[in-house]
């Protein structure tokens, strides 16, 4: 039986998504619309894979690399390269060009790659010609069927006449996109499984992609990828539209083994280090450190929720609980370069992810991971969404969203936005009064949406703030011309041992102005 989470999606014009699958509803036990039985190589055929894998029990086992790759050093690794003048897809005079990542270092499972042309299906071999090995010198001839650990297609994003890397596919089911200016930071990935317990996580991986050879002035591709892990196998769709703001739409159909105590719908994954919401004492001349710095949800009901991220003392998990969610993403929305002065890293340019369901989600909350990390090479971020319907053994379950690979985030919601998070103790930064002793003073800028309009009037503007638990002594709303927007301050008292969840927006004559801002705060885990 399938128990699907989505309609048919609501299209942007722009996209043309001609012969796209027939989505769900949930609950129905059968698929709202069937596409005609197909007459070459398409997601039904991966498909029957899966459910071919998923009917057996899972097998780990896989052709170990020749011993040389696997004691591969990152500095050694990184210096295969793939020869551009190799690059597939070309046939066909094509925008889009493909490029393998070679197996080793901590790429070690071999994945298939298949290209799809003229309806037919044609795994791509190995070949040690297609690589510059740089330094690295092996004993042993490489096997012929070595295999891949993945792939990335190359289109011309930024520049008409340069080829730029648009996504890549490498390591279990993570997949990275890109829009024009941006470059890698934040992850997406095919499915989440226990992520945060309970139990230990479990990976599963893509362990076979077909790509579909692009028309030529094609202005999307697809990439068919089948998954396998020990709870679920499944088969995966990304159509890619290459464009300032990629938008990368997905369709799933996942088939459980067993029953799966928490399963992650569009996974995200990212890194927070330190910003102007955590200070830590590191020796690092950065001000901040994260490839994002919030998670942004627009709920069932239409609010928009900002939640800063933060590196906790000890592991975190925040629940956001709703009905047919509208999107949720972990963004990067501070875009100063003075904000991080890394001339090498950029991370004002890092891309914003945000997932826009397709169809109705049913029950559920999206889950926020935070996980302390002593330094910025760790994804200590994870956020996915997990329905409260629960995944049982064989009951198919498919689903679909829309990723977009975001640099402004502005253009999500009309409102103004909480651009800043600053705790305090101090007596400064918005009052002339002190903090009350045993008092936690929380500064937040809002910018954006009408908000400049009533810096003409500011005694219009009210805070609406709420706390699940404590106390909120006392609050101020201060103009900020220099945002554009207000400056708000609010005193809170936490219950000994308790979180108390704080929340606060701004409003006016009666309208609600900005999202609403959400932090949680402990004494002892703020730092």
């Amino acid at each position: 039986m399938t128990q699907e989470l989505f309609r048919r999606p609501t299209r942007r014009g722009a996209l043309s998504l001609a012969g796209a699958a027939a989505l769900a509803t949930l609950g129905t036990g059968r698929l709202a619309a069937q596409q005609p039985a197909p007459s070459s190589f398409g997601f039904d055929d991966v498909l029957r894979r899966a459910r071919d894998l998923a009917s057996r029990p899972y097998d780990p086992a896989f052709r170990e690399l020749p011993e040389e790759l696997q004691k591969l050093t990152f500095d050694q690794y990184r210096d295969i390269r793939f020869r551009p003048e190799k690059a597939l897809l070309s046939q066909g005079g094509g925008p889009f060009r493909m490029q393998m990542f070679h197996p080793g270092f901590l790429y070690r499972r071999p994945v298939v790659v298949n290209v799809v042309r003229d309806g037919n299906s044609q795994p791509v071999p190995f070949s040690a010609s297609l690589f510059d090995y740089g330094q690295n010198k092996f004993q042993k001839q490489l096997p012929v069927d070595l295999g891949f650990a993945g792939f990335r297609l190359h289109f011309p994003l930024n520049e008409p006449k340069v080829l730029d890397e648009l996504v890549s596919f490498v390591g279990a089911s993570y997949f990275r996109v890109l829009g024009r200016g941006q470059v890698y930071g934040i992850s997406a990935r095919g499915i989440a499984v226990n992520c945060g317990g309970p139990g230990p996580e479990e990976f599963p991986i893509f362990r076979e992609f077909w790509i579909e050879a692009p028309a030529p002035n094609a202005e999307r591709v697809t990439v068919y990828a089948l998954l396998d892990g020990p709870s679920l196998a499944g088969a995966f769709r990304f159509t890619i539209y290459p464009d300032a703001e990629t938008v990368t739409d997905v369709f799933a159909t996942l088939i459980p083994r067993t029953a799966i105590a928490k399963l992650g719908i569009a996974p995200l994954t990212s890194m927070f280090f330190y910003a102007e919401n955590q200070r830590r004492h590191f020796s690092d001349f950065r001000p901040e450190l994260h490839d994002s710095d919030g998670l942004a949800l627009q709920t069932g009901g239409g609010e928009w929720v900002w939640r800063p991220l933060r590196n906790p003392k000890t592991p975190q998990i925040s629940s956001f609980w709703d009905k047919n969610p509208k999107g949720f993403g972990l963004m990067q929305r501070d875009r100063l370069f003075e904000h991080y002065q890394d001339l090498d890293l950029a991370y004002q340019l890092r891309p914003s992810y945000f997932v826009e369901p397709h169809g109705d989600w049913g029950e559920g909350h999206v889950e926020l991971v935070e996980l302390p990390t002593d330094d910025e090479t760790n994804d200590n971020i994870v956020a996915f969404w997990t329905p409260s319907a629960p995944v049982e053994a064989g009951r198919e379950l498919s689903f679909g969203y829309r990723l977009r690979s975001m640099s402004l985030d502005s253009r999500l919601h009309p409102g103004g936005r909480a651009v800043n998070t600053y705790p305090t103790r101090a007596a400064a930064l918005g009052s002339a009064e002190p903090v009350p002793p045993g008092m936690q003073r929380f500064i937040v800028d809002f910018s954006g949406g009408d908000l400049a309009y009533y810096l003409g009037d500011p005694s219009r503007v009210q805070v609406m703030p709420s706390t699940s638990s404590g106390a909120i002594s006392r609050t101020f709303v201060t103009p900020n011309a220099k945002i554009g927007g207000f400056r708000v301050a609010i005193d809170v008292q936490a219950d000994t041992g308790r979180t108390m969840e704080l929340r606060a927006f701004l409003k006016a004559d009666g309208r609600t102005l900005t999202e609403t801002w959400t932090f949680p705060y402990a004494p002892e885990n703020a730092g």
